[in-house]
């Protein structure tokens, strides 16, 4: 019992950093939420692979949201192992570059892997679901 409490508390530490790099604008801490070889699913369907390019991806969309606030917790997590799978939801107050004031409530499908003692998001998935300008 106490490897999976040490586990979630890893996990959770993951979507912390994950959070916490949007609040404050730093892709490094975002960065350092993801596995080298993860996979990220948002509005499409095709994933964008890989540490680097997930990174790459989220810079250029950060960029069209001068003001962003997030919020999230997580839903029921299990873990194997190194691996773990879960969901995480979240709440996102932001405001676009051309001035709309948005809410967006989503939900993460989410797996996780433990590499060498940390654990970081190996495949996030997105839905949104609910949206509306304010």
């Amino acid at each position: 019992m106490m490897q999976d409490t040490d586990s979630i508390f890893g996990i959770n530490c993951a979507l912390a950093r994950y959070v916490d790099g949007v609040n404050q604008r730093d892709a490094a801490l975002w960065a350092s939420s993801w596995d080298e070889e993860a996979e990220w699913i948002l509005f499409s369907p095709e994933p964008v692979c890989g540490r680097k390019a997930i990174v790459a991806s989220w810079e250029e969309a950060m960029e069209g949201f001068p003001f962003v606030v997030m919020h999230a917790t997580h839903g029921d997590v299990s873990v194997s192992g190194d691996r773990a799978q879960g969901r995480s939801y979240t709440f996102e107050v932001a405001e676009t570059a051309d001035g709309k004031r948005l809410r967006v409530w989503g939900r993460y499908d989410d797996e996780y892997r433990c590499r060498d003692g940390e654990w970081r998001f190996s495949r996030r998935v997105f839905s949104i679901l609910k949206s509306e300008e304010y």
